[in-house]
């Protein structure tokens, strides 16, 4: 069955109340726990606790400003909060904070309720924290989702389901999201056959259910594929952190780079192409399709979209391949990296 028909199912299975689909026979169980604790001893899985990266971010820019500053959330799993590495400005949120507020030449709010741990079904109250103060709703909340849904096997129906309730409530409250679907666990490093080949399989498989439950519900993807794009692959010892598990600050720093210019487009910061650039591979396709494809390719964005005229009506989605946001440096990094404790819009 191929990737855009199973992530159909499960996307169906979410929307309608089903329950989750099953990829292995009995057969391959004892094989699999054997993998698995294998694996246990050689990915470590940090107990650190992930830097504080909150504040305003582009303090610089406030004199300028003719607005409130942007607020940006972060919510998610340890990946959001930034496990894994020791300084706040390292972390994905402060990254893309300083990102966006040079962009935008406006300051940044970050907030962060990621927790690390976190599976699909702490979102509700993740989300909840975020709406509880009418006056401070995010602008835009970026998620990331689903590696503990996978490895501690809750269904992918109910995990589907979990995130597009969340970017529902966000959306209902005028909050844009960006969701980085479930990395490829296939690339993780110590993870051995036939257990990172089951990995990829079902890590990606969630990622292109992701994308359509998070589409659906009007928000935008960004896949993480394996852990953002080739680079994780070619260079593990580099992106991988000490627990061989979370990313490194290189690693938080490709994720920032990919997911950027769709933060920004989802602010109307960035300028969109009057028409997909075939020779990149865009273009509009159904849902499911655009849905697979970018679960393949790290760095993909995924976006709700009309089809054609004379095109038969249903569930598109645009498939863009942006190019990378280079992160600020310089100067700029130094006006916007840091974040001001305890700013209030």
């Amino acid at each position: 069955m191929s990737r855009a028909r199973v992530a159909r199912r499960i996307a169906a299975a979410a929307a309608y109340g089903g329950g989750g689909i099953g990829l292995l026979g009995g057969a391959a169980v004892g094989l699999l726990l054997t993998e698995v604790q294998l694996a246990r001893r050689s990915v470590g899985g940090s107990e650190d606790v992930p830097p504080n990266a909150e504040g305003r971010y582009g303090v610089v820019f406030a004199r300028h400003a003719e607005h409130r500053p942007l607020r940006l959330a972060l919510a998610g799993d340890s990946t959001a909060a930034g496990q894994g590495v020791h300084r706040p400005r390292q972390t994905p949120g402060a990254l893309l904070a300083s990102g966006l507020a040079a962009v935008a030449e406006r300051p940044v709010d970050l907030r962060t309720v990621a927790l690390p741990g976190a599976q699909s079904d702490d979102l509700e109250r993740q989300v909840t924290m975020l709406l509880a103060d009418p006056r401070a709703v995010p602008d835009v909340c970026v998620i990331m989702i689903g590696a503990n849904d996978v490895t501690h096997r809750m269904p992918p129906a109910r995990s589907v389901r979990l995130l597009a309730d969340a970017v529902r409530r966000l959306r209902e409250r005028n909050c844009e999201v960006v969701v980085g679907t479930c990395p490829d666990l296939g690339t993780i490093e110590p993870v051995y056959q036939p257990l990172r080949w089951v990995a990829r399989r079902l890590s990606r498989q969630l990622a292109a259910a992701q994308t359509i439950g998070v589409v659906e519900q009007g928000g935008r993807t960004v896949s993480l594929g394996d852990l953002l794009g080739p680079e994780f692959a070619a260079n593990p010892r580099e992106l991988f952190g000490p627990d061989n598990y979370h990313p490194s600050a290189e690693g938080y720093a490709t994720a920032a780079m990919a997911m950027l210019p769709t933060l920004c487009a989802a602010l109307a910061l960035w300028p969109e192409a009057e028409r997909p650039d075939a020779s990149r591979r865009e273009g509009i396709l159904p849902v499911a399709e655009a849905a697979a494809q970018a679960a393949s390719e790290g760095g993909t964005e995924v976006t709700a979209t009309s089809p054609a005229a004379g095109v038969a009506r249903g569930p598109w989605a645009l498939l863009k391949h942006r190019r990378r946001r280079r992160l600020p440096s310089g100067e700029t990094a130094a006006l916007t990296a840091e974040p001001i404790r305890g700013a209030k819009g």
